[in-house]
């Protein structure tokens, strides 16, 4: 962690986060869940909850303690240890909560965001249908409003939460007439009546988080459960593209700094031909390789984040927490993979936790939009960053011996 860049007050919410992960979490739940024998924990949750250690950044008169972004990415990096799922379950008071927080009625808050970050509710994000995946607003869960109501129609796929969730934060179209980015609303649903998780997916890695596929059959929302305007869910996605991103980049963090101390452990302790295998450039490189890939993700992921706090233009924003998320996910399955290498055949038995962080990491490079959309949101950006006057302020193509040979640059 990047402890320098923290003030006093925000070390002493690492620090609790710290003691929790290392003493208010069973290792029993972490085998378990890895055992599919837990579809949902939500004990870990109770019990974070227990120490007002959800939603930190949220004000505290809804749970929070009203810290910042760059408090809750600390935090999550210190998650991140224990592996993807309790890293994601962690996240999603703070994912739903960003909506709530920034979008929902004070009578929203007082019902669902409070009782989420003291632990009495979980709560699940419902984004991903079967036709649509990276087409997010492909969607066709329908909501037809009736009177003071609206009936809801659909379903969505690869819920984390689906299991254990007390409501769900729901995406659906409500004007199909109009274009795509202006004809989805967005809905609180808590479970009940019509509300029924058809399949609960066999996961490679990222297990007990109770992922499912829900339907929704003629579900009863009230009009007051609609989050923001009606046809305004857009303006909230791309709002929520910032936590789930950012989240999902901070507990990549805390995997790969995982993963990287049993490695360097190991490497300290394991002889060959009478020496420590650090002795050796082939082992130890991959060592050196791995700390500089988490040092240069952890500056982009806090730096992110300290964006966010100092309100950098939102254009930017999307720009740097799609970097985050890419660079810091990939650099997880990477260190996963030489830390793996470095144990060897011990390495991919269950006698370390390495092969479980690595079945976990590549799941991180699919989820919140997959890697390849990121790169298409960075690419954008830059180049719309580009156009409105360069990013540079010195004309550096003038630089060379014969820039003046204008007839020698053919762009057509």
């Amino acid at each position: 962690m990047l402890d320098y860049l923290l003030p006093p007050e925000a070390l002493d919410v690492v620090a609790e986060v710290r003691d929790f992960v290392k003493n208010g979490v069973r290792k029993e739940l972490l085998l378990a869940m890895d055992r599919d024998e837990v579809h949902y924990p939500r004990e870990f949750l109770t019990a974070a909850a227990g120490r007002n250690l959800l939603g930190l950044r949220f004000p505290a008169e809804w749970g929070g303690r009203g810290l910042n972004w760059t408090v809750e990415v600390a935090a999550l990096e210190e998650v991140g240890v224990l592996g993807a799922s309790l890293a994601c379950l962690y996240s999603l008071p703070s994912i739903v909560g960003e909506a709530l927080n920034l979008f929902g009625t004070d009578a929203q808050k007082e019902t669902y965001l409070l009782p989420t970050l003291h632990g009495e509710l979980t709560t699940a994000e419902a984004l991903t249908e079967p036709r649509s995946g990276s087409d997010f607003f492909g969607t066709t869960t329908r909501a037809v409003q009736k009177g003071d109501r609206f009936i809801l129609n659909g379903q969505k796929r690869f819920i984390v939460g689906a299991e254990g969730a007390d409501y769900f934060l729901v995406y659906a179209r409500t004007d199909p007439d109009a274009p795509p980015h202006e004809s989805l609303s967005l809905f609180l649903v808590d479970r009940g009546p019509g509300v029924k998780v058809e399949y609960v997916y066999g996961l490679m890695g990222t297990r007990g988080g109770g992922v499912g596929r829900v339907v929704f059959k003629d579900v009863e929302v009230p009009a007051e459960n609609l989050v923001g305007p009606l046809h305004g869910a857009g303006r909230i996605f791309f709002q929520m593209m910032v936590p789930e991103r950012l989240t999902t980049a901070a507990g990549a963090l805390g995997m790969a700094k995982a993963v990287l101390e049993i490695a360097t452990r190991f490497s300290a302790r394991r002889k060959a031909f009478g020496r420590p295998i650090k002795d050796f450039e082939g082992v130890s490189f991959k060592i050196a390789e791995s700390i500089t890939q988490l040092d240069a993700a952890r500056a982009l992921v806090y730096a992110t984040a300290k964006a966010i706090d100092e309100g950098v233009e939102p254009r930017r924003v999307r720009r740097f927490v799609s970097e985050a998320k890419r660079f810091s996910t990939e650099m997880a399955w990477q260190v996963a993979n030489h830390a793996m290498q470095v144990l060897g055949g011990i390495g991919y038995t269950n006698v370390y936790p390495v092969e479980r962080l690595l079945r976990d990491s590549r799941l991180m490079m699919i989820w919140t939009g997959t890697n390849e959309i990121m790169n298409l949101i960075i690419q954008h950006e830059f180049y719309k960053e580009h156009e409105s006057g360069g990013v540079i302020g010195r004309d550096v193509e003038a630089d060379a011996p014969e820039a003046h040979q204008v007839d020698e640059k053919v762009f057509e």
